[in-house]
């Protein structure tokens, strides 16, 4: 696993909770979901490329685990990592943290697939990306000897 990126910092509005006042499952999904994006233009899978290269990332399995529940005007932080990156796919672990508390709230794995966006299908992950995701893992590997 690669160490932790802050991927998502936010507050939970009243429009995020469900009929029992706590935030509803769609929201988490939805915050992760930024979380994934910030870390994929980490590394350098970004808008721009994407257009430039007629790629994408498609989602194609997600798990979230809910540890605790949230309510309006909490502050939450997301922290991400990676866990794997294959020839076409990239793992990424999330979690949600409550800022006040420090729990993890919540926390998900999701699998996205690079693909070609014309004729949607899997494509490799461009070297630069499979290098900076070593170097992120590099990183991490400094840091627990240190």
């Amino acid at each position: 696993m690669s160490e932790w990126k802050t991927t998502y910092r936010g507050i939970i509005y009243p429009w995020h909770c469900d009929h029992m006042g706590h935030m509803n499952v769609m929201w988490y999904a939805s915050k992760f979901d930024e979380a994934c994006w910030q870390l994929l233009g980490m590394l350098g899978l970004d808008r721009s490329r994407f257009a430039e290269h007629v790629s994408a990332m498609a989602a194609v399995e997600q798990h979230i685990q809910y540890k605790r529940e949230l309510y309006p005007g909490d502050a939450v932080t997301i922290q991400s990592a990676l866990l794997e990156v294959k020839d076409k796919s990239i793992h990424m672990l999330h979690k949600m943290v409550h800022d006040a508390s420090g729990e993890v709230a919540a926390t998900t794995v999701v699998v996205g697939v690079h693909i070609d966006a014309r004729m949607r299908k899997a494509i490799r992950i461009p070297e630069d990306v499979r290098q900076r995701a070593l170097e992120m893992k590099e990183q991490e590997l400094a840091a627990l000897c240190t």
